[in-house]
This record gives structure tokens, C-alpha cells and sequence, in this order.
């Protein structure tokens, strides 16, 4: 594997973002890790943070390039500050520039990178769980498989979690008035509602959530509302809690759950 560390610049938040990357590379090594190369049509994955986190939290915190070493999978890390994979109230258009420009981007950078919507994946944890499946939900035509390990995927009906977390001042600089983000862009259920009744085909979309994390309720809520929808999903449970014991482990299980050999 190739390991990538980027400054890229983001015409849409008018700044340089920092970015990692994990390319394939072909390698033959007698000590350590051979690994699989490609030259074109190369699986990608979005790899999203959380809050607290930046590009460089999952390549320290997780064997996420160990990991991928032999699947043959491009892993795009970007950072993303605190904006809640939003087009925030403040005039930081995270949305736009995680859901539009930066797939642009990679593929003008690494021409390598597949175009196809079944090898084109977006996975994250907690606030970037909440990303991935936003972006499934709304980009289904892109997104041939999304997962949410421990996110924050029902929101709206629990802002008390939020607001134990950062002020309403913070909340409503992201989203604005928090009473009106249940049956907005922001919401995940509302979304998926949307997506339902256009009849376009959802992305497979993977759930996984500690049983001591405080947001099981959430995932279990929108794992009811799937399967309320007929909508292909996973949810699975597991010993846990909200950190990165939990996550280096089921970020090996999405890993194995991703459809890379289609």
C-alpha cells in the first residue's frame, strides 16, 4: 500500500483541507505485509471522522491501512473540522464540499479511482456515521454501500444527547433552530423517507452500535425504520462503548461486509 498524507484546496470552504489517503500499491515483501495493486477502476471508501477527530485519527488510532493491505481499496480520509458533514449556519459548506468537491478532487488526483456507484463506499463513526449515512441517503446514485459504526444517525429525536455534548449555540451554528431540524436535509430519518418515495434503489447500508453506547437507541430506531422500508440493511450489536476499542474492531467487520469483488 501507498500511504498518502495531502493539502488540498476546497473552493467550496475557500481554505486548504488536509486529507490521507491509502492507495493500492503492489508489493512483495519477504518481512511485513505484501499487498495488492490496481491500475484502474480501484474500490474507494470514504473513511469519515468523528467529532473530536481529523484525517490522521483513523491511521492512528485503528490498523486501517493493515487492514486494507490485501483487499485492494482506496481509503480517502478527509477532515472535516466540526462541521458535521453540514452546510453549516455559519457559512461553512461541509455538505457540498464532503458530498460534491471532494470526490471531484480525488478523482482529478487519482485518476485510478473508480467511477462506478457499486465500488464507491462511504463509512464513518459517530459524527462521521451520521455523514456516511447521509450521504447514502442522499446520493444514492453514487454510493453502492454505506456503514455507520456507533453514529448519530437519529438525531433529531434525541437533541438532549446533543446538547449534553456542546452548547445549543454550537448545535444551532450547524443545523439553526433545532426544532426544525426533524423533517430537514439534516435528518436521517426525513431522508430516508425521501428516498423511499423517489423508488431509487438505496445503497446496502450497514449498522453497528456498542450495547453500553448511548446511542443504541438511535441506531436501533433507524435499524427499525429500514426494515420498516424494506430497505437492504445490517444492524448488528456488540460488547462496547462509544471508543476506539470498539471501532478498530467492527471497522474489520465492515471491511469484511463491503462488496469489493463486484
Amino acid at each position: 500500500m501507498a500511504f498518502l498524507q495531502a493539502n488540498i484546496y476546497s473552493n467550496i470552504l475557500e481554505m486548504e483541507v488536509s486529507l490521507n489517503v491509502i492507495l493500492p500499491q503492489k508489493t512483495e515483501k519477504k518481512i511485513g505485509t505484501a499487498s495488492k495493486g490496481n491500475s484502474n477502476d480501484v474500490p474507494v471508501m470514504y473513511l469519515l471522522h468523528g467529532m473530536g477527530g481529523n484525517h490522521s485519527v483513523w491511521e492512528r488510532r485503528t490498523s486501517i491501512e493493515r487492514y486494507v493491505s490485501d483487499l485492494g481499496i482506496a481509503v480517502i480520509m478527509p477532515s472535516t473540522d466540526l462541521g458535521w458533514y453540514t452546510d453549516t449556519r455559519y457559512d461553512m459548506n461541509y455538505w457540498t464540499f464532503i458530498a460534491e468537491e471532494l470526490p471531484m478532487i480525488c478523482h482529478e488526483l487519482f485518476p485510478q479511482l473508480t467511477t462506478r456507484r457499486e465500488k464507491t463506499f462511504a463509512v464513518g463513526l459517530s459524527m462521521g456515521g451520521y455523514g456516511a449515512l447521509k450521504l447514502g441517503l442522499s446520493k444514492p446514485e453514487k454510493f453502492g454501500a454505506v456503514a455507520s459504526l456507533s453514529g448519530a444517525v437519529n438525531l433529531a429525536d434525541r437533541m438532549e444527547d446533543l446538547l449534553s455534548v456542546k452548547s445549543k449555540n454550537y448545535w444551532e451554528g450547524i443545523f439553526g433552530p433545532l426544532e426544525q431540524v426533524q423533517g430537514s436535509i439534516n435528518d436521517p430519518m426525513f431522508l430516508l423517507d425521501q428516498l423511499v418515495k423517489s423508488g431509487k434503489n438505496a445503497p446496502n447500508i450497514f449498522l453497528c452500535c456498542g450495547e453500553a453506547d448511548p446511542l443504541l437507541y438511535g441506531n436501533k430506531k433507524m435499524a427499525a425504520a429500514l426494515q420498516e422500508n424494506y430497505v437492504e440493511h445490517t444492524f448488528e450489536t456488540g460488547p462496547g462503548q462509544h471508543d476506539w476499542v470498539f471501532w478498530d474492531e467492527w471497522i474489520q467487520r465492515v471491511l469484511a461486509w463491503l462488496p469489493l469483488n463486484r
